[in-house]
């Protein structure tokens, strides 16, 4: 069984406070040019995505720059909906290489102004430990790992090449499953793309 974890991208699909509204426009009509075409203007943050490190970090790399085995891995489900429990981290057996999935409930809100002022966020200890455990990406059904300025939880995290997904859907899905992550960004040489991820349920 295949579980998709993405958003739908659109011109209503909301995005980061401060950064750009998406912008579709018609590029090529059949009644017209005989086939459908469509320009497409994006942030490298919109709907579900992947941060690279150069995100927040000065010289990190780009997406590009990590090969294909790194957007895919065992996966691992977090209950996070009162808090990020370092204690639930622990007790998980996460292992070197797991993408671990945090479900905050919060994408039950995607729609709501609320999505983006008032959402829970990961401490530095458990970001930590996620840096400990060498895993391969971390991801949310939040806007961001972080709800502090200067962004610390990107930073600790990208600094040690520990990607990051924001924007989860349908984690709830995944409660008692065994699963592995697929998470394929757009080929940007850039700091960050949307992706289309999925979970396999095995």
């Amino acid at each position: 069984m295949i579980i998709d974890l993405s958003v739908t991208l659109n011109e209503r699909t909301p995005v980061y406070p401060g950064d750009p509204q998406t912008e579709i426009s018609s590029a090529g009509t059949l009644d017209q040019a005989g086939y459908e075409d469509h320009y497409v203007c994006i942030g490298t943050h919109i709907g579900t995505h992947i941060d690279a490190p150069s995100h927040m970090i000065a010289d990190g790399k780009n997406l590009h720059e990590f090969p294909i085995e790194r957007f895919t891995g065992r996966g691992v489900l977090i209950i996070a909906q009162e808090t990020f429990d370092i204690e639930t981290l622990k007790n998980a057996d996460i292992q070197e290489g797991d993408i671990v999935l945090f479900n905050t409930g919060m994408s039950d809100k995607y729609q709501d102004p609320s999505y983006f002022t008032d959402y829970p966020a990961m401490s530095e200890d458990i970001a930590a430990y996620l840096v400990q455990q060498k895993v391969g990406m971390v991801g949310v059904d939040t806007c961001s790992v972080d709800n502090q300025e200067g962004f610390p939880i990107h930073k600790q995290l990208l600094a040690a090449e520990v990607l990051i997904i924001e924007n989860l859907t349908n984690l709830k899905a995944l409660e008692g499953m065994t699963f592995k992550v697929h998470a394929y960004p757009i080929k940007l040489e850039l700091d960050g793309a949307p992706a289309r991820i999925v979970a396999e349920v095995i």
